[in-house]
């Protein structure tokens, strides 16, 4: 990847490796659908004047199928599996389930970008990081298995929309493919969000900034670079910011909580960054052949 890539990489990887923390915040006061719902409706308030001003919806032409459904399996879909699949699991199941997205990518895409045995060296590596980094706690309560299906089913639903986007329609301005999902996604989910709507006085400021917080930052900013990502740098290579996540939820947690930096949490980082070279390396000698070449 090129130096932009890289800045996009780590921009998306920090933007949503802070949404578990300020959704916790924002669902003291708020349901679960109300917060899937805000944040999407801020980030589409946010992207549409961004997008007309710039003249880039008339891109969108002819896609609506596609954005309609880029929408459903890469915002809808997977944002409410994983609000509510989390309320019956760890944190740290979850961080695991959804850090499976690259592996899925890699095997989806396969047949255009072979695995090479440094990929899959990588993407082994990252896995394993983010199992010491984040522990295995499967705890949970007695619909555990359900929230662990649904989050293993939102990560499945983010590498089919990763493919989706690098397939179809990495050409279109990431600010109107942005706005467009934001938007039908909007649509989709305010006749539910309705029906949770809080009493009048019940809601906190704080409650309210971590739901604008989600909807500009972890919404509307996260899916530009993150598409952009894809345009530049592919699938395969974007997915990888899943493995990054665990490692920023990691460090809020040393900055803001005062947790301590244990050896699980070096050995994890570490792992998780040699995962990550190695899997954006280009395939340059005989030895970095397809792992399934004959």
């Amino acid at each position: 990847m090129n130096r932009r890539a890289w800045l996009l990489f780590v921009l998306v990887s920090v933007l949503w490796g802070i949404p578990y923390f300020l959704i916790k915040i924002a669902i003291d006061d708020l349901s679960p659908m109300l917060v899937v719902a805000g944040r999407c409706a801020i980030a589409a308030a946010a992207l549409l004047p961004v997008a007309a001003l710039r003249g880039s919806l008339p891109a969108l032409r002819g896609r609506l199928p596609v954005t309609g459904l880029l929408a459903l399996v890469h915002i809808v879909g997977p944002f409410l599996l994983i609000t509510y699949g989390e309320q019956h699991i760890s944190s740290s199941l979850t961080g695991i389930l959804i850090a499976i997205e690259p592996v899925v990518i890699a095997l989806l895409m396969a047949g255009s970008e072979p695995i090479t045995n440094l990929r899959l060296a990588g993407l082994v590596a990252g896995f394993a990081g983010v199992v010491i980094l984040v522990g295995l706690d499967v705890s949970g309560d007695r619909w555990g298995l359900i929230g662990a299906g649904m989050v293993l089913l939102a990560a499945l639903s983010y590498a089919y929309a990763t493919k989706l986007v690098q397939q179809h329609v990495a050409d279109v301005p990431p600010d109107a493919l942005t706005a467009a999902t934001t938007t039908i996604s909007t649509l989709v989910l305010i006749p539910f969000a309705l029906f949770h709507l809080p009493p009048a006085g019940s809601v906190g400021a704080d409650s309210w900034l971590a739901l604008g917080g989600l909807g500009v930052l972890c919404t509307a900013l996260a899916m530009l670079a993150f598409y952009r990502l894809i345009g530049l740098a592919g699938s395969n290579k974007a997915g990888l910011v899943t493995y990054v996540n665990p490692v920023v939820a990691a460090l809020l947690g040393v900055a803001l909580l005062h947790e301590p930096v244990g050896v699980g949490t070096v050995a994890g980082f570490l792992l998780i960054v040699a995962g990550c070279w190695l899997s954006t390396r280009p395939a340059r000698s005989p030895a970095e052949i397809p792992v399934n070449a004959v």
